[in-house]
């Protein structure tokens, strides 16, 4: 959660509604509690800002993105077989 006083990924979050989650997230994160700061990221929020799970879920999911804001997906995949399942998804 990077540093204190200005923190991008937590101010980022509580603009879009997670303050005091951001806030308790980044103090575990400060204080050394990774793993604990990392399960309090709270599940509806990593949902709103990422396309997870399996392939039937991330289909249905993906008409929210394409009629959203967002102008860049970012794609992280441990194989090709897995990354051309990801551009089939969202080349249709």
């Amino acid at each position: 959660m990077g540093a204190k006083k200005r923190n991008f990924h937590r101010e980022l979050m509580a603009r879009m509604g997670w303050e005091e989650e951001s806030f308790r997230i980044q103090e575990l994160f400060m204080t050394g509690k990774r793993e604990e700061a990392v399960a309090a990221v709270p599940d509806d929020f990593a949902d709103e800002i990422s396309l997870v799970g399996p392939p039937e879920r991330i289909k249905d999911r993906l008409q929210a993105f394409e009629d959203s804001d967002v102008t860049t997906l970012l794609v992280g995949a441990a194989s090709r077989s897995e990354l051309r399942q990801a551009a089939e998804l969202v080349l249709g």
